[in-house]
């Protein structure tokens, strides 16, 4: 392949190696023909893909963006959004088949985390404020690869993935987006596009809050009782299934339209919040070894006393105040003000003999790795409550924002 001489040599080497890659594929003497390289080191005339040729198709995308916070209101449908590069030689590019909707995209709408997000992307101050816009919402994707970094050897162009994206990055609602390897993972072989864009971010989360909080594994999970509060929606049905199949007991909280729900994806007991006082409800059980909150406010007064105490029972809740606070007190004050929060619970629970813990989001592809494995043996399955293609975003935020969900809502991309 030659490549023509544009000052690339005044790059470092391996944005040098992508840059050239990128001219390459504007004068390619067949441009609609370009051979992708094995880990992005090497072209393979057996690994070829077709692509448009057009300079406007290698520099903007279809997106759904905002360009401030707000409500529904600001989501805009844009055909020239910025095209992402790998900046990293660690990095894949994906084309977006199908995307997911949770509760943070909600949030993020409106400006939930907005400081916090801002440091993550921005960390040394150097933007403008408001630099983050045009944003693009979407944290779930499953897609083709398209691109791999010069350091990505467990990828290769064409390869069938899904992944969570972190809240920092630009998200799934678009054409293409780009990620660390470190993020994504093969997708389950038995899934379609769209079944799986149902499943990575509610199960990075899920993950996050059971094994790397909680301390379970499929090792140790065997007839413990475990209590997930609000156990309908995308976290929870993953919850039920990933501590089913590792033999836990499991005890869930949900309205009575989604018994047949619960039950048909394992749970052992439902208590219906909406038939008189959950706690009453729950103080009537045997004592719990580890308890999922996915619905916090006043819960965790009387949540933890349904926990055995001097057992090393765990509280583990997702609705934590840390964005709040950064958000509300800046990134230092909040960052103190949660860490104070939380140590002080945490010792005034461990006084009564269980711990508290907090559990955020954290991407892993590895722990994807693992759940793709659970999927394809049949012991974990994707909870779809709605599709919509990419011309109803807008329709799907609203449904999604009503509430009471029923599992996942999710977005087709490709081909509408």
């Amino acid at each position: 392949m030659i490549i023509q001489q544009y000052s690339i040599s005044m790059l470092c080497p391996f944005k040098r190696v992508a840059c050239a890659r990128w001219v390459a594929l504007f004068h390619h003497p067949n441009p609609t023909r370009i051979s992708a390289g094995t880990g992005g080191n090497a072209l393979h005339k057996h690994s070829s893909r077709n692509v448009s040729a057009s300079a406007q198709r290698w520099t903007i995308m279809p997106a759904w963006v905002i360009d401030k916070y707000g409500n529904n209101d600001v989501l805009r449908y844009s055909t020239n959004a910025m095209f992402p590069i790998i900046n990293y030689p660690n990095e894949v590019m994906v084309k977006v088949h199908s995307a997911s909707l949770n509760p943070i995209d909600i949030s993020m709408r409106s400006g939930y985390g907005a400081a916090t997000l801002r440091m993550r992307r921005d960390p040394l101050n150097i933007n403008a404020a408001g630099n983050e816009f045009p944003l693009i919402l979407g944290r779930d994707v499953s897609g083709v690869i398209m691109e791999c970094g010069l350091d990505v050897s467990y990828f290769k162009p064409g390869d069938e993935v899904w992944a969570a994206i972190p809240p920092w990055k630009p998200g799934s609602l678009a054409e293409f987006v780009v990620l660390s390897g470190n993020e994504v993972s093969h997708r389950p072989k038995s899934l379609s596009h769209t079944q799986a864009a149902a499943l990575p971010y509610v199960a990075s989360t899920a993950w996050s809050a059971l094994v790397n909080t909680g301390g379970l594994n499929k090792d140790n999970c065997n007839g413990k009782r475990i209590l997930i509060i609000g156990a309908s929606g995308g976290v929870g049905t993953f919850s039920i299934q990933l501590m089913k199949a590792w033999g836990a007991h499991v005890t869930v909280t949900c309205s009575q339209n989604a018994e047949q729900l619960v039950k048909g994806l394992g749970a052992d007991h439902m208590v219906d919040y909406k038939a008189g006082s959950v706690e009453a409800q729950l103080r009537a059980l045997k004592p719990f070894d580890l308890i999922l909150d996915n619905v916090g406010g006043d819960t965790e007064q009387w949540a933890l006393s349904c926990l055995k105490p001097w057992s090393g029972a765990k509280y583990v809740t997702l609705v934590t105040p840390f964005m709040l606070n950064t958000d509300r007190l800046g990134i230092a004050d909040g960052m103190l003000q949660s860490g104070v929060t939380i140590g002080s619970k945490a010792l005034k629970h461990l006084c009564r003999g269980v711990h508290y813990r907090w559990a955020l989001f954290a991407p892993s592809g590895p722990a994807l790795d693992e759940v793709s494995e659970l999927v394809d043996s049949g012991k974990i399955r994707p909870v779809v409550e709605q599709v919509f293609s990419f011309s109803e975003v807008p329709q799907a935020f609203q449904k999604l924002g009503r509430g009471h969900a029923r599992g996942k809502t999710v977005i087709n991309i490709t081909g509408t």
